[in-house]
């Protein structure tokens, strides 16, 4: 039994340091891939901003969106007969 609780408890500790060393293998990799990609970025922006500048354009700002009107509340009818009649002008047919 005694035995078995040292196997146990090895196999433990070999587990955890096998995780943190798996951990930081893919901490490395994900910096790395974040590292290429902002160079990449980096990169093509000043592939974009040459050509523009040889094409003598410059990147439109967007357009600023008109903001809606308000929508009038309904005035809502005081009876059940009042309410009725709105559902039935409104299109609704129950």
């Amino acid at each position: 039994m005694a035995d078995n609780k040292k196997t146990e408890a090895a196999n433990i500790q070999f587990k955890k340091a096998q995780r943190a060393e798996e951990g930081k293998k893919a901490m490395a990799e994900y910096e790395s891939a974040a590292v290429a990609l902002r160079a990449k970025t980096e990169r093509l922006k000043a592939l974009r901003l040459e050509k523009e500048a040889a094409d003598g354009t410059t990147p439109e700002a967007p357009a600023v969106a008109k903001p809606k009107p308000a929508k009038k509340a309904k005035a809502k009818p005081a009876s059940l007969s009042g309410w009725m009649k709105d559902q039935a002008d409104g299109g609704r047919n129950n």
